[in-house]
């Protein structure tokens, strides 16, 4: 004959607790091995860094990655430190298919930021080694690429080829922003790497914009004395 619990014992029983928070998504090769399958490779991924900045250009990476060297750890590179970033751009570098390409500051007053770093994906898929059959490129919008091209919003966070173009593209700006700051002493790209920060305005004040900024942006001008009406 069973025997209910005592009330005693039942007051010991802790709830099992689930874990807090949203689960921590990585990207995968899950995509370009669905392509492999299918009989389409080379698979590219494709991403660029430098959208928001006022000053510098946008950098394009495209990246086929070996299947049977893929780098440990890729991720969206702005969950990643710099230290990081560094050591995955190596590895990277050292096992991958990479191409990369920039849209200069010239370009985006011209065509508009969206139309310049399309601009830019696409001629870093043309200059791969190896032309791809297939790109995936992070975000809502194709590319103009001389093969299939698929649009993977926050594609950086869950392609892995996305996600190392990602990296590629974020390194080789910084490294570029680093080479401006040096050569433009005053108005600290190697700091702020360009983006919109207290510093940066309070160079573009004293200073007003070099060669390097992007006219068309507004803080930019208004630096460089231009009103904008309504």
């Amino acid at each position: 004959m069973s025997r209910e619990p005592s009330s005693r014992a039942a007051a010991t029983v802790r709830p099992v607790r689930l874990p807090l928070g949203e689960e921590d998504i990585r990207p995968t090769f899950r995509r370009e091995r669905a392509a492999m399958k299918r009989g389409v490779w080379p698979v590219a991924g494709c991403d660029e860094a430098g959208r928001g900045p006022l000053a510098g250009p946008v950098v394009a990476a495209a990246v086929i990655l070996d299947p049977k060297r893929i780098p440990r750890g890729l991720d969206d590179s702005k969950k990643l430190d710099p230290a990081t970033r560094e050591k995955l751009h190596a590895k990277i570098c050292a096992s991958a298919e990479v191409a990369v390409a920039f849209a200069p500051p010239a370009r985006i007053d011209r065509d508009n930021i969206l139309r310049a770093s399309l601009w830019a994906l696409a001629r870093a898929v043309a200059a791969l080694p190896v032309r791809p059959l297939l790109v995936f490129v992070d975000g809502r919008d194709r590319i103009d690429a001389d093969c299939d091209c698929e649009a993977v919003i926050s594609g950086d966070a869950i392609v892995a080829s996305i996600a190392a173009a990602s990296i590629v593209a974020k390194v080789t700006r910084d490294r570029l922003m680093r080479q401006l700051g040096a050569a433009h002493p005053g108005y600290g790209f190697a700091q702020h790497k360009g983006y919109s920060t207290d510093e940066h305005f309070a160079a573009l004040e004293k200073l007003g914009p070099c060669v390097h900024h992007r006219r068309s942006f507004a803080p930019v001008m208004a630096a460089h004395g231009i009103v904008i009406e309504d």
